[in-house]
């Protein structure tokens, strides 16, 4: 199926440039048509007037002589303006279309991509969760490995519910009815929540948060959960397994701002527009290797937008990235 879509798509470029070739050579062949004729037109009217006024040395012969010489070169200056014309409006509408290809099969490539990726991060958790179960079933475990196997058990479904959440999250912020309720709430609280709930889960990273009390903003508590979360686990994806991920939430006269930073490898600048688009994953070799589906820096933008959030990212020297999404208050 993927092979006969990508050839359809082929075919159809194909024949997009060779339809844009074919109207230029129209054009091309429509002016030089014009311009003989106008050539021939002009001949004859000379000969016309020069059996009409033999005199060629005449006034009246040169007055006339003049007015279809002016008549020719505003003939060639005409056809020669519909012609720059005509050709703006192909190059334009060829450029709209190009574009509009190209997006469409770099959408489809994202696309299937994103389908390849959540394929791979759904069977993952699955598997590794199947597995454990089965190993309990099976064995008379002690109690300490019982334990593991349930701890990693719980993780792996944790992967599996955060997955899932970011999909149907996606799916609703693009609606055309969806709603945000927003109510009052204590970020500092929340903050501290989920960063008690990842060092829970990932009890061998190294978390080092300082959350300013007392934040209070106007927002969706699931939404905004969302948010961190992401920016969290993106942070714990790039890191190093003895990298720290640094959490900040600073209080300012009118705004709130939470950041987020990891001691990864760092984005680079011409990555750095493009991390925000829905299924964009960063093009380098050693990030490219880690899971992810493309959504959750994506999801950041939507959700901080609809909160009147900027979400911004910079380097963090020596290495590694910070995010940081200010809430004005």
């Amino acid at each position: 199926m993927e092979k006969k879509r990508k050839r359809y798509s082929r075919r159809a470029t194909i024949l997009f440039y060779l339809l844009v070739v074919y109207i230029l050579a129209a054009l091309v062949w429509w002016f030089i048509s014009l311009e003989q004729q106008n050539n021939r037109l002009h001949q004859s009217k000379i000969e016309h007037l020069n059996i009409a006024e033999p005199d060629t040395r005449s006034a009246h012969y040169k007055e006339q002589l003049s007015g279809l010489q002016d008549e020719y070169r505003r003939n060639r200056v005409k056809y020669a303006g519909e012609g720059i014309v005509f050709l703006g409006l192909i190059l334009v509408g060829a450029l709209f279309i190009y574009r509009y290809i190209t997006q469409q099969a770099r959408l489809q490539q994202q696309q299937q991509n994103f389908t390849m990726a959540v394929t791979h991060e759904l069977k993952t958790p699955i598997a590794v969760a199947t597995l454990n179960l089965e190993t309990l079933l099976k064995h008379n475990l002690d109690e300490n490995k019982r334990r593991k196997l349930i701890a990693m058990t719980l993780e792996e479904t944790a992967r599996l519910h955060f997955l899932t959440n970011n999909i149907l999250v996606s799916a609703q912020l693009e609606g055309q009815d969806r709603k945000i309720s927003k109510e009052d709430l204590d970020l500092s609280n929340l903050l501290a929540d989920r960063v008690a709930e990842f060092e829970k889960r990932f009890h061998d990273r190294r978390f080092e948060a300082v959350i300013d009390p007392d934040a209070d903003i106007k927002g969706d508590p699931l939404l905004l959960q969302i948010l961190i979360n992401n920016l969290i686990e993106n942070a714990l994806k790039y890191s190093s397994k003895d990298g720290a991920v640094f959490i900040r939430l600073s209080k300012q006269p009118q705004a709130v701002i939470v950041s987020v930073t990891d001691e990864g490898p760092g984005i680079p600048e011409e990555e750095k527009k493009k991390i925000f688009t829905k299924f964009y994953r960063i093009g380098n070799e050693s990030t490219r290797k880690k899971q992810g589906t493309g959504l959750g820096l994506y999801l950041c933008d939507k959700i901080a937008k609809d909160h009147n959030a900027d979400i911004s990212v910079t380097n963090h020297e020596p290495n590694g990235s910070t995010f940081a999404v200010k809430f004005y208050t």
